[in-house]
This record gives C-alpha cells, structure tokens and sequence, in this order.
C-alpha cells in the first residue's frame, strides 16, 4: 500500500520517511501551550462545557490510573470543542496534607529533629520549598500525554484563591449550623499522630487469633445455675475498657440475664447485660463485649443505652492510666499481658485461629485505633438529603446508570464527617480559642469563636467575653488542626472557577460561565469520598444559584470509569508490586499510541481494561499495536502527499458527485456514516466503541481497500487523456477528503499524530491548530445503505478469489480468468461495474459475471470454486498450474485436518475432560473440531472439482 505512484519533492518533505512520537508529541506540546490554544474566554462563543480534572496529589508520580483517567478526559473535551463548544478544562494538584507531612517529618528524623523542633512556621515554610522543588513533578508528566487542559489557569488546593474558599465554605456551614466541635470515635493513626478519613484506611486480611473469655455474674445475679457469660475479641487490650456485655433480645438464652451485672475481669468493675438489636445471637456465643471509646459499633451500642466512655489507650498507641497495671505498654505489648493475666486467673476459655481484616492507616502503615475524641465535624444528613432529592431529577446523572444506586447508598445512613487532622500543612481551621477563659490552654471546654481572619475572630470573642465578670483581656490561640484535604477537594468544582468571588453581587466571570461543569471523569472508588462530597458542599454553599438542582449541582454526567488490570487482570497496587509505569510504554510507543490503547481496551462504560505487559522486556503488544496503527496513518498519509500532485483538500475541493466511481461512492457513504457513529460515541462517552470503529475504518477500509482501489486511476500513465486527467483529479479530491476528515474524528483519540498529519497534509501554518479546527459535516446525501452492504460482498469475493489464486500456488505476477455466479441482478451489476476494480485486485485476466443457468451451460473445466454468501467464485486453473501438485497438496491438508478431527473428537469423547475441563476451554475445543471438519470438508469439495 505504501509505495508511492509519483513522488514530488516537495511532498516527500512534508513529512519524514518516519514517524517519531517524542519528537512530535514534544513540538506539539509546546506549540499548543505556547499559543495559548486551550486558554479560553469565557466572553467567546460557543456554548460553555467545562470539566475540572481530578486533583492529583502533589506528592505523586504518573501511575496507570492517571494516564486511563487523562485519556478518557481529554478524548471528551478534545471532541466537545470540535463541536465549537467553549472549552475549560482545568487542571490543578492536591496539597495531601498526611503525605507531604509525612515526607518532610522522616527528613526531619534522618537529621535527628522533630517538627516542633523548627516550630510551625519553619516547618511551613520548609513545606513550601518542597513543593516548589519536588511538588511539580506529576504536572510535567501529565503534560507528556498531551492534555488539553488550561495550565494557565492551574489551581492548587491550597493557593491562595482555594485557601479563601476553604475559609469561607467553613464560616458559611458553621454559621448554617453544619459544622460542629465534638466527641466522637475517630479512625486514629498512632504512627502519624493524627485522625485520617475512611479513604485512608486500607482493610488488609491478616491471621489473627479470637480469644473466648468468661465473665463472672456478679455475685446474687446468678439465673438457672448460669455462673458467667461467654465472650470473643479479637483486641483482649481494649476489655479493660468495657462497660457492658451485650446480647440480642429475642435470645431466650439470656432473657433472664438482661438487667443483670457481671464483673469485668482484671479491673472489677461491675458492668450491665444489656439487650440491643445490634448482636447476632447465631454468632459465636451470641454474647458481644462493649466497649463504646474503642469501636463504633460498640459506641452506637454505648449511646443507646448511656453506657460510660472509657478510654484506655493514648494517642501515641500505648496504654493510658485508665488500664491500670498495664499503663505504659504498647497496644499489642498489652494485648499479650492482657491475655496472660486471664489465663493466670482462669479467665481464659480457648484461642482459635482467625483470619479477619483489619483496618490499616494508609499513611502510616499500621493498624489504625478507633479513638474517642474531640474534634470538628460536618453535619451530613442535611446536605445528604437535598442531594437525594437532586437525585430523583437525575442530578447528577451517572454513566454507567448502575452507579446511581451506589451513590445513593452512600447518601443513605450516612455518619457525620470527621474533617479535623492533627497536621501542620494544610488548611489551618479558621477557629480561634479565647484560652483566657480556661487559664492560657486549650481544653474540651474552652470556648471559641469561627471567623474569617484574626481580626474578625478578636472583635467576636470581645463581644462576647470583655467586661462584667470577664476580668482578664481577651487572650486568643487558633486551632493547631488542619482540615481534612477532602474538605478543600469538595469544593474543587467552584473555588477553581473563582468562588465565593462574588463583586457587587455579580459571580466571577469563569464561575458565571462554565458553572456548573459539564462532565466529572473519575474512578468508582472515590464516589462517596469526592464525589457524594463535593455535591453535599455544593448543595450548601451555591444556594444562591437558586432551589434548581440543576443550577447547584457541580456537574451535569459522571462518567465513571474502571480500573487498569494488568497482564494477569490482577488489580494494579504498590502493595502487589504489580503497577505498570505509563512513562516507559511513552518513552517506547510514544503517548498517542498508550492514549489510543487505554482507551480502545474500554469494552463499555465503567468496565474494567486488561493491559498486556511484558516485565522482562518493558514492552506491551498492546500499545505496540497502537503504534503500528500510527505508523499505518503516517504511511497512508505519506502516501496521499506524493499523489495528490502537490494539492491540499482545499485546493482540491469537494469532488464532483456525477464523476465518482464506484469506490467513491463507497467509502465517502463510509466516512459519512462513520462521522455521525462517532459523533454519537464520543457524545454519549462510547469512548472505547469509538476508539475501535475508527481504527476499522482506517486500517481495513481506507488503507487496505479503498487506497488500493485507487492506486490505478493516481497513475495514468504517460499521456493521459482528458478523461483519465478528470478521473485522477476525483480520486485525488476523495482520498484528500477522507483522510483529513478522518484526522479530525481521530484527533481526541491520538492528538499529536493527527495534529502532525493534517498540517502535512493541508499545508496550514502552525499557528492554526487542528486540535481548534471544527467537526466535518456530516454529508446526509453521501450515505447508501445498500451500497455498503454490496460493496463489502464485493469485498468478499475479491477475498475469496485471492486465497484462491493462493490455493494454486499462482504467482502474484500470474494472470487467471475469474467467474462469478449470482443469481441476484443488483449484485451481478455490482461485479460488472466494478470489472475494473476485481481485475486490478486479484491480477484477473478476464472477469465473468454468470447467472447460474450461464455456468450450467458453459463447458465443464477444472476450476477451484470458492463461496462467499450466495456469490460462487470459480477460478479456472487448467493450463496453469500442476495439477498433480495441487492434488498433493490438498491431500496433505486433508491428512492435516484429518488428524486435528481425531485429536480433538478424542478429546472431547474423553469424560475426565469434557466433565472436569472448564466449560470455556471445552466450548474452544468444540469450535476447533467445528472448524477442522469444515476445513476437511472444503478441502475434499476442491479434491473433488480436480477430477
């Protein structure tokens, strides 16, 4: 396909011999941005769509999951402004406060220091200059995949336009009553010193032991000769803080129990048996220990029964003074002493072996400890409600739908939001302590004041505590906290758009203009922890966009997206060691080629893709594929340039619809109708289905059909008549058209390729960016249902005479008459009409078109017959080949076949396979045995024609 017919000079340097993706992708890159190309007015026209892209930590590095994530979106927002949509797209980082804290403090350590050491402000400040050394790297690599997102506009979580969002979204909810300061259990991390959300916890499965201890009835409390209970734990350290025994009310076992005391081993205490719906009495013994301060569930159970709190472990992980004589030891040291102590005073029933999972701090790595303790949470249930109701409006709509209910779900019973963090970096809480009310320290029960700043805090807490029997002047200290880094991204859809900027009562211009966003792309892991969020937050804070959830909502569509498996579709995780660096398959395939791979693999929306990988090597089939796709668009376009005489689709113009041919009409009914297919895929997030209908249409139809249909009429020969001149100027004018209409539907999915290829290929400067350029017209006029199906029939029969000709050994140089037989009037017109085409294609010396009553009569010859539908292809062979040697050949293709029947009939007649093989390996063998018997059969049939 690729050698050229003529060569201009000028064409042959339009584009190199071949292709280099770093090169190009980097040009590209620089070019886009430098011009500002994807900076938008929000003045400009064009209807507003915007997307704010996931906020990557500041801390991270490109992993697989970045790089499906960022494909998905840009192949969306590249699609939508070639539809002269006003495009945003914005990008940013997250400042992940444990992470970044976490790093700098083990560099502390290696100097032998301690944060408090530098004190807050030094320590800032050394986190500042981190993250200007070290904070930009996932930016840069981001940008190697092309993104098409406005780095003018970068936000980060914590600059100075989301830091006065985040101060006003915690004043605006304290004030609306949603934000409180209490006593509650936390998910705590002795390691990192600090409480961390749910989506820092990782639930890890480990071997354990559950430990059986009796609790003796205290003494009068004894019930049918019953002397103690019975009860499991997996944490023996935390009985020492247990304040009652519970069992099920419907449990007859125990009904007379309930009411009653046992006394706790090991502290004495006396502790009630209460009867709560929580127990499962067909669990162990049906009796559960409770110890409120140290599991929430326990404390659900604590808070309806009134039970005490006692907490007996400290922050750092050890035993508290509460624990008595085990104040000091570590919680596992403990848990040890703990159990030996009840063996030694007979307490001790059994252990058992026990495989659970256990909650571990992400950050930290290690088990984190539910904790009792004052910090500021967020009053969810109010928020949670009107996003229901939002819901019920599909606001916001999710895709794949099943989502819905998960979203949903997770707005159903939902726990008021721990948003406090015993961290430095981050957002400090914008609450300040009048300490002089409780002698200069913070305790539980020093008062405070919420504020936007220090100055507004002063003039609150001296209202409020300055004169009459306030003796001392007001003394403040704010908050040492930081918020929860979810607090800052659950805003991220309107603080990055200028929120709450509001001047005179009118919104920011970006606010005003892309709010709300158009689509969010992310992952199904994240869909309460950010998603569910930052709709909450909205639903609070934008209600002055009005009650409409349309108007609050922070996105219209929710495309979720699945996971990137690899090669042995195992889940991708540091833990497993099994990521696939995305910067390698770059570095090897070129972006364009990992974007277009990721994106194909997708089978529909919110399915999980399998990426092949070679750890040996670093090479993936896959994206090498990708690749080779690429090189096949370069090659064709290469192609197109040295036939088109010099002359761009422009100069070209439309072709003349009363001079195409055949061909023509094909492929431009073609690019037609895959225009408005992929329109509609990339419209409706079929990313993937549209990855895989375009790479079809350019490999199979364009490159393999339709350029080689027209190779004949780029070369007239010497002394072309008018008509020839006419002709090679219409098949010039076609393939111009496809290809650089082609390039543009291509351009979301492979950016800096077709950007490449169109500038080669219309001559454009490189000011003008394809990536800026509008979506073809869809030609109504151009499609011809029935002409497609009969060309792909002629398709097939140009096929079949090809592994014919192959079947007798004929050269490629080696001309032989070919017959076809129908019976069907419209497609015995086809093959006469495309006479030209069949004898170009399969080097035919004469074509004949018979009906079958014409074969019937003509006089017998030894043929090869082939069949395609209903179309018989006969290739008569007699005088041209050995037909002794074409014999011998089909006879060993015979014995061939012959044998895999037998294999494969034995295989399948064997019980220990057909019953005990699983059911997709037997379904195959089945389908080789299918094929193997047709293949027989065939060859038998051409044995047969031979004589």
């Amino acid at each position: 396909m690729t050698e050229a017919v003529t060569a201009p000079a000028a064409a042959e340097a339009a584009l190199a011999k071949t292709y280099d993706p770093a090169g190009t992708e980097s040009r590209w890159q620089q070019a886009w941005e430098s011009s500002g190309a994807f900076h938008p007015d929000p003045a400009a026209e064009g209807d507003p769509f915007s997307v704010v892209i996931p906020p990557p930590n500041v801390t991270g590095s490109l992993h697989m999951g970045h790089a499906f994530n960022t494909a998905l979106i840009d192949t969306i927002v590249r699609f939508q402004r070639l539809q002269g949509k006003n495009v945003l797209c914005l990008p940013g980082t997250d400042h992940a406060s444990i992470a970044v804290q976490t790093i700098l403090e083990k560099q502390l350590k290696a100097e032998g220091q301690r944060k408090e050491d530098l004190g807050r402000e030094a320590f800032l400040e050394k986190a500042w200059a981190w993250k200007a050394e070290s904070g930009g790297t996932i930016v840069g690599q981001l940008r190697r995949l092309g993104y098409s997102v406005d780095w003018q506009r970068e936000r980060f979580t914590l600059d100075a336009g989301c830091s006065t969002a985040v101060i006003e979204a915690f004043n605006r909810l304290h004030e609306q009553g949603l934000i409180y300061r209490g006593e509650y259990l936390v998910n705590w991390c002795p390691a990192s010193g600090s409480a961390v959300s749910d989506l820092e916890v990782e639930m890890k499965e480990v071997d354990g032991h559950l430990w059986h201890f009796r609790y003796p009835l205290t003494a009068g409390a004894a019930a049918d000769g019953c002397t103690h209970l019975e009860v499991a734990t997996t944490r023996p350290e935390t009985l020492l803080g247990d304040t009652a025994v519970a069992v099920n009310p419907k449990d007859p076992r125990y009904a007379a129990l309930v009411g009653q005391t046992l006394a706790l081993p090991l502290v004495g205490r006396q502790i009630p048996i209460v009867a709560d719906d929580h127990v499962d009495a067909e669990f162990g013994t049906g009796c559960v220990k409770v110890t409120p301060a140290h599991d929430p569930n326990d404390f659900a159970i604590g808070q309806r029964h009134n039970l005490p709190l006692i907490t007996v472990m400290a922050r750092d992980g050890s035993m508290n003074e509460a624990a008595g004589r085990f104040q000091g030891l570590d919680r596992f040291e403990a848990r040890k002493a703990v159990v030996a102590a009840m063996d030694a005073e007979g307490f001790l029933v059994k252990v058992e072996d026990y495989r659970h999972s256990v909650p571990f701090s992400d950050r930290g790595k290690v088990p984190v400890e539910p904790l009792l303790s004052t910090q500021w949470f967020v009053r969810t249930e109010p928020l949670a409600a009107r996003c229901r109701e939002a819901l019920e409006n599909a606001d916001p709509r999710f895709v794949p739908e099943r989502w819905t209910k998960v979203y949903r779900d997770w707005l159903t019973d939902i726990r008021d939001w721990c948003i406090s963090r015993q961290l430095w970096w981050g957002h400090r809480i914008p609450a300040w302590f009048v300490v002089s009310e409780t002698g200069g320290e913070i305790t539980d029960s020093t008062p405070y004041v919420v504020a936007r700043d220090e100055a507004e805090a002063r003039t609150k807490a001296e209202a409020q505590f300055s004169g009459g029997s306030h003796a001392h002047p007001v003394v403040l200290e704010q908050d040492p906290d930081a918020l929860d880094t979810w607090f800052s991204s659950g805003l991220w859809p309107f603080s990055t758009l200028g929120w709450p900027g509001e001047l005179n009562g009118a919104e920011p211009a970006d606010l005003a203009r892309w709010y709300p966003t158009s689509v969010l792309v992310t992952g199904f892991d994240i869909i309460f922890f950010w998603v569910a969020r930052m709709t909450m937050m909205a639903g609070a804070l934008m209600e002055s966009r009005g009650d409409a959830s349309a108007a609050w909502i922070p996105f219209r569509d929710v495309y979720i997206h699945g996971l990137v498996r690899d090669e042995n579709n195992r889940k991708m995780s540091k833990s497993a060691g099994n990521g696939i660096d995305p910067l390698l398959l770059i570095e090897r395939y070129g972006a364009d080629a990992l974007r277009f791979a990721l994106v194909r693999e997708v089978a529909g929306a919110g399915q999980d893709i399998r990426l092949d990988y070679d750890r040996k090597s670093d090479t993936s089939a896959t994206v090498e594929a990708s690749r080779n796709f690429a090189n096949k668009l370069w090659n064709a376009t290469r192609f197109a340039l040295m036939n088109l005489g010099g002359e761009t689709p422009a100069s070209l113009g439309e072709p003349d619809p009363a001079a195409l041919q055949l061909a023509d009409r094909w492929i431009l009914s073609r690019l037609a109708r895959v225009n408005r297919e992929t329109a509609e895929r990339y419209g409706n997030y079929g990313l993937g289905e549209a990855a895989k209908g375009l790479y079809e249409f350019a490999w199979n139809e364009v490159c393999d059909w339709y350029v080689e249909l027209i190779k004949r009429r780029l070369n007239p020969g010497e002394n072309p008549s008018p008509a020839a001149l006419a002709d090679q100027r219409t098949a010039r004018a076609v393939l111009a058209k496809v290809l650089g209409e082609l390039l543009v539907m291509l351009h979301p999915l492979m950016p800096h390729l077709s950007e490449e290829l169109w500038h080669g290929l219309t001559g454009q400067p490189e000011s003008s960016f394809l990536a800026l350029q509008s979506w073809p017209a869809l030609d109504q006029a151009a499609l011809d249902n029935q002409l497609e199906a009969q060309f792909a029939e002629l398709i097939e029969a140009i096929r079949v005479v090809r592994n014919l000709r192959a079947l007798a050994g004929l050269k490629p140089s080696q001309s032989a008459p070919v017959s076809f037989v129908t019976g069907r009037a419209e497609l015995a017109a086809l093959l006469q009409e495309a006479n030209p085409d069949i004898t170009a294609l399969t080097r035919a010396e004469t074509v004949a078109v018979l009906s079958p009553e014409q074969a019937e009569a003509a006089p017998a010859a030894k043929a090869l017959a082939g069949v395609s539908g209903e179309l018989q292809v006969l290739l008569p062979i007699e005088g041209l080949v050995d037909l002794d040697a074409l014999r011998g050949r089909l006879e060993k293709d015979i014995a061939k076949a012959d044998r895999e029947i037998n294999g494969l009939a034995g295989r399948l007649a064997n019980p220990n396979f057909a019953d005990k093989a699983p059911p997709e390996v037997v379904l195959e063998c089945k389908a080789n045995l299918a094929e193997a018997e047709a293949q027989a059969a065939l060859a038998r049939r051409r044995l047969g024609d031979l004589g």
